[in-house]
């Protein structure tokens, strides 16, 4: 007997349920909220003038739930990044030659090899290696920055990253932008990771994996089809308007133990690779600077998201280092 896909609707959604044998039943429901979000922070950071603020929201869903926006983060309590390019207020390398590596910490994730990661995060990121949060991102929102991050683990570990899109109309994954009130800002993440003799022992790629917890503005909620663990948002409108305050948006809880080795994430779909060019970097000196550790033509990093680069604004990703 074979396996038959089953179409339902719940909530304007598209569900498709496998019916047969091993079937893995109907996917995890996401949350609706319309409108926009309460602001319960004013700014994480303030960079001035020339960056966005990066406030915090709080707004509840029709089935009762209370979720943050655009994520509930570390950022207030968690060690920061060491600089690599930091505009706001911090050290701007015009090269990674002049990098002192020894003067950067090495955090603690448990074994006697040490290792170096470099990062770049539109916006936010928050690195954990086997389950333990080494540093966050020290500029949630903008202007654009990268970092370094060394750590001392014994192989295999896994890397664990919670990438952030952040927003300025909280709740609608939108910010004024491109002469539009609401416009859906685009994403990515890409890192580098080396051992102590330089040796490129991981690289962002679609071999990692990622899931949205996240996704907003949602014009119209039917344009979101979930099919097994696929929340696939390809249909969905990424246009600007200046009359976005009543979109909706899709929620759905984070595990407390995401992060830990033993996470299964067999179900997550693979990562997306995207192109600087899809990015957008190339005014960015943040990553312009360091092209011999991002773009190594030997090991060239790709960005990384999930499907949904517009609209998937909080997205966790995993990968295992042999």
């Amino acid at each position: 007997m074979g396996v038959k896909r089953v179409a339902v609707m719940v909530c304007g959604v598209a569900f498709a349920m496998l019916a047969g044998p091993g079937a893995a039943g109907a996917q995890e429901k996401p949350s609706f909220t319309s409108g926009r979000a309460q602001t319960v922070h004013e700014g994480l950071r303030d960079c001035g003038w020339r960056s966005r603020t990066s406030a915090v929201g709080r707004i509840t869903s029709a089935d009762g739930k209370t979720w943050t926006v655009p994520a509930q983060t570390n950022f207030e309590t968690a060690p920061k990044a060491t600089d690599l390019y930091n505009p706001c207020g911090g050290e701007r390398l015009d090269r990674l030659a002049e990098l002192d590596l020894d003067a950067v910490p090495v955090m603690d994730a448990g074994g006697d090899e040490v290792f170096t990661a470099y990062l770049f995060g539109d916006n936010y990121f928050e690195l954990y290696v086997n389950g333990r949060l080494l540093a966050v991102d020290a500029v949630p929102f903008t202007p654009f920055n990268s970092a370094v991050i060394r750590f001392r683990a014994a192989r295999p570990f896994t890397i664990a990253v919670m990438g952030v899109d952040w927003e300025e109309n909280l709740g609608l994954g939108s910010e004024r932008g491109r002469g539009r009130d609401y416009h859906p800002g685009d994403a990515g993440f890409v890192a580098v990771i080396k051992d102590a003799k330089g040796k490129t022992v991981a690289i962002t790629d679609k071999s990692w994996r990622a899931q949205t917890f996240y996704t907003a503005p949602l014009q119209d909620r039917s344009c979101l089809k979930l099919v097994g663990p696929i929340r696939d948002t390809s249909a969905c409108s990424t246009r600007g308007v200046n009359n976005g305050g009543n979109f909706s948006a899709a929620h759905w809880p984070v595990l407390a133990n995401w992060s830990a080795p033993d996470f299964d994430d067999s179900n997550w779909p693979a990562a997306t690779e995207f192109t600087n060019d899809t990015v957008g970097v190339d005014n960015k000196p943040a990553f312009m600077n360091f092209l011999d550790v991002f773009d190594d033509p030997k090991r060239d990093a790709r960005f990384i998201w999930s499907s949904n680069l517009v609209l998937d604004n909080l997205v966790l990703m995993r990968k295992r280092v042999e």
